[in-house]
């Protein structure tokens, strides 16, 4: 019974892991920029390695190999997310900005970060900054 239930953690840290581990890997093709697949390299990939890592340290038992897997998920858990903030972190240096709207067809294919197209100040009292005082 022991044997079974042993079987049963490793197959569920291994199919948990490569859900993760791919759930990354179309988040890195997928998102838009730099910094949305520095986040889901950094979240989903190191929980993806750290539950295979889980399950290979629960398959070899008490072995010296054991302690090496134990410490290569420690190395995981602390270097994925440092790299992933340092590559973040160098394109905000850079000047990268991030993509903060998909362009539509309703504003011309320009995006929300790219500004308004005619640089001309808004003085028709959309805003509510100019036009009469009124109460509603």
């Amino acid at each position: 019974m022991g044997e079974q239930l042993r079987f049963a953690a490793i197959v569920i840290l291994v199919v948990a892991g490569l859900f993760f581990t791919f759930v990354s890997a179309v988040g890195v093709l997928r998102l838009p920029d730099i910094y949305a697949r520095a986040h889901t390299a950094s979240q989903a990939d190191t929980l993806g390695a750290g539950l295979a890592l889980a399950a290979v340290a629960l398959a070899l038992g008490w072995q010296h190999a054991t302690v090496y897997t134990v410490l290569l998920l420690f190395f995981v858990f602390i270097t994925n997310p440092t790299a992933a903030h340092a590559i973040a972190r160098s394109a905000a240096e850079s000047g990268i900005t991030p993509v903060t709207s998909e362009p539509t067809a309703t504003d011309g294919g320009e995006r929300a970060d790219d500004g308004p197209a005619d640089s001309s100040p808004n003085t028709d009292g959309e805003d509510g900054s100019t036009g009469g005082g009124g109460s509603a």
